[in-house]
């Protein structure tokens, strides 16, 4: 008895021991990490901020969507979802969640339609990036990719320049995707550039894979977002070419830093709107 006695702490060790370890030994594995950075600078108005999040919620929910999810290696993925503007403002929606079916689909997007968005001041895509490359260094889950899709209405005014924060994130192995909303209108309106598109290819994505897909009009939001979380999830082969280092590049350069400079000669204007 007193041989049990002596060894009952040793083996109470052991127990804890092994009870610590697990979690780390056997952390779930998904197919893919994705984080959506959404946009809710002031440029857009309060019946766009509610399109956007409810065009997020029928996206996820999609039986496309789940589907593609399906036919992953693991057959699950990793999402979460926070809203971004200024570098000091990144509200999270949806903590880091795993999908694997239509059930778990639905709830995400019940979460979201159980709020609504606050517009921000000003644009900070930099910011956002480097958020969500902080998200994805902690994630709870064991990836095969890692991803940020970024969406936006207009390039970057505030923070580090977003070719740095783009840059530092492609260094640590994740892929940036851009989600540009060409739109018109707006009280924002002076602070949009046209190319919006040629921006965020130039100077916003980058990584394995990455792409672009603008959106044009606010009524096709969903089945844009929908099509390009089927390509996220469903293939991890380019379907664009990759962006190399800002303004290292072949053909023309790009002015990465437009949207500082537009803020520069307007934003006083707006001294009380800061989009």
């Amino acid at each position: 008895m007193g041989k049990a006695g002596c060894l009952a702490p040793v083996a109470g060790a052991l127990l804890l021991a092994s009870v610590v370890l697990t979690p780390a030994a056997t952390q779930e594995k998904v197919d893919v990490a994705l984080v959506l950075a959404v946009d809710v600078s002031r440029s857009m108005s309060q019946d766009e901020l509610r399109i956007q999040r409810e065009g997020y919620a029928a996206a996820i929910a999609s039986p496309q969507v789940v589907q593609a999810i399906g036919e992953g290696a693991y057959r699950r993925i990793a999402v979460m979802l926070f809203e971004w503007a200024n570098d000091t403002h990144a509200q999270e929606i949806v903590g880091w969640t795993i999908i694997e079916s239509q059930a778990d689909a639905d709830r995400v997007a019940a979460t979201l339609l159980a709020t609504h968005s606050v517009g921000q001041r000003r644009t900070s895509i930099s910011g956002a990036i480097d958020h969500g490359a902080g998200l994805l260094e902690t994630v709870p889950f064991e990836a095969d990719r890692r991803v940020i899709d970024i969406s936006g209405d207009g390039p970057n005014n505030q923070g580090m320049p977003v070719t740095e924060a783009r840059d530092a994130a492609i260094a640590k192995g994740i892929t940036i995707n851009g989600l540009p909303m060409i739109t018109s209108g707006g009280v924002g309106q002076r602070f949009h550039i046209e190319d919006l598109d040629r921006y965020y290819t130039k100077c916003v994505i980058g990584g394995p894979g990455s792409f672009v897909v603008p959106v044009n009009d606010w009524d096709q939001f969903a089945e844009v977002v929908r099509r390009k979380l089927v390509l996220e999830i469903g293939s991890a082969d380019d379907p664009a070419p990759r962006v190399v280092p800002a303004q290292f590049v072949l053909e023309e350069t790009y002015d990465c830093l437009i949207g500082e400079k537009i803020w520069q000669m307007r934003g006083w204007q707006f001294d009380d709107f800061n989009p």
